[in-house]
């Protein structure tokens, strides 16, 4: 019995909750394990997330959410476009990689140019060279059939690679051997977001958070477009739904195939955007680790629903903040058991989503036929 039956504020808002809950419960058990109170780590999880006005101030807690939020979306959806055309693409910490390197080389290279010219030109090779890099395993799935989850994983080895070659070797100030590129030029950095409130009268602590995040809103938007109201978006659905029916209505499945992982790797490749020009204004190593995979669970939380994304890369967002927080007022909670709770709510957001669907699912149908049977009778008298 599948979940298919029930209503959108059941499977996308009670289910969703029941296995948060159930995230919680799991994490508070660990907590206090270790001899710590899980109340106060929560609580603190959450101020370190949204803040509280007093300890952690706001705009502070909030502007760092919404920029680590920001990578989560744009990985959530390189891997949700890629799942609805049936490709299991793995291999987003490359592909963000290879789009940094090419953000690098054009923003150094062309950094005479003025911000209106520099800053789109940068953006466009951040998801051109990503898209390239995962046109590998995309030509080798659909030439040889190579299996996508191989061929993109590996990737992301050769990508870090090729990452530390580069950096050391060209985009390092010469001589030094270090392990990031020369500063960006000026005109390339983007507006924070504290400088966008600041001049509308609202006064916040100045944060990585920058104007990405709208771009990652405005991003998501358009995958809805094309997901659900485009004549493609409709053909790269019933392509990963059904392969032989698509391929029997004559969709063209090795055509959809290679745009839908072309679009995944672009989108993957914008976390550069906000991790290089909305922060730290050089390429540096690793600059976005563990965010390409992250976004898998991001996306499957968000069932591959744009709108689900955004809400799911909020939630880890204020995680990946909300953790750092509360291992630093809790000395005795480790960085490590804040990646521990990170997995408890993937886990049971995704592993075990459907740990209550059937149940819910039974109970939803036998409520459906009373009521019809209490509306038939009722239209007969």
């Amino acid at each position: 019995m599948t979940s298919r039956a029930l209503p959108g504020w059941i499977s996308y808002g009670i289910i969703p909750a029941l296995n948060l809950s159930l995230a919680a419960l799991a994490t508070g058990l660990a907590i206090w394990m270790i001899g710590e109170d899980p109340i106060q780590a929560l609580s603190l999880l959450v101020i370190g997330a949204i803040g509280d006005g007093e300890m952690v101030p706001h705009g502070y807690a909030l502007g760092y959410t919404l920029f680590y939020a920001t990578n989560f979306i744009f990985t959530g959806l390189a891997f949700a476009v890629a799942m609805r055309a049936g490709q299991f693409n793995i291999g987003a910490e490359g592909q963000l990689a290879a789009g940094g390197i090419a953000l690098a080389a054009v923003t150094v290279s062309a950094g005479s140019l003025s911000a209106f010219l520099l800053i789109p030109l940068a953006i466009l090779a951040s998801a051109a060279g990503a898209a390239l890099w995962v046109a590998i395993p995309a030509i080798m799935y659909v030439k040889r059939q190579s299996h996508v989850v191989i061929t993109t994983i590996m990737m992301n080895f050769i990508a870090s690679a090729l990452s530390v070659y580069l950096i050391v070797r060209h985009f390092a100030q010469a001589g030094t051997g270090a392990t990031e590129s020369v500063a960006f030029p000026a005109q390339s950095n983007l507006f924070s977001l504290a400088s966008i409130l600041s001049g509308i009268g609202v006064s916040v602590d100045e944060t990585p958070g920058n104007v990405t995040f709208v771009m990652a809103l405005v991003v998501a938007g358009l995958i809805w477009v094309l997901l659900y109201r485009s004549r493609f978006g409709y053909k790269l659905r019933t392509a990963g739904a059904n392969p032989a029916a698509a391929s029997y209505a004559g969709i063209d499945l090795s055509r959809i195939t290679m745009i839908a992982l072309l679009i995944s790797g672009a989108l993957a490749g914008l976390v550069a955007v906000n991790e290089l020009l909305g922060f730290s204004h050089k390429l540096t190593l690793g600059f976005a680790a563990g965010f390409g995979f992250g976004g898998i669970a991001v996306a499957m939380m968000g069932r591959l629903h744009p709108a689900g994304i955004i809400i799911g890369a909020i939630f880890f967002g204020g995680l990946v903040q909300g953790g750092a927080e509360l291992s630093y007022q809790m000395p005795g909670i480790r960085r490590e058991m804040v990646v521990a709770i990170q997995g408890f709510v993937i886990y049971f957001t995704t592993a075990t989503e459907l740990i209550f669907a059937d149940h819910i699912t039974r109970f939803w149908i036998r409520f459906a036929n009373w009521r019809n049977r209490t509306s038939a009778v009722g239209g007969q008298s």
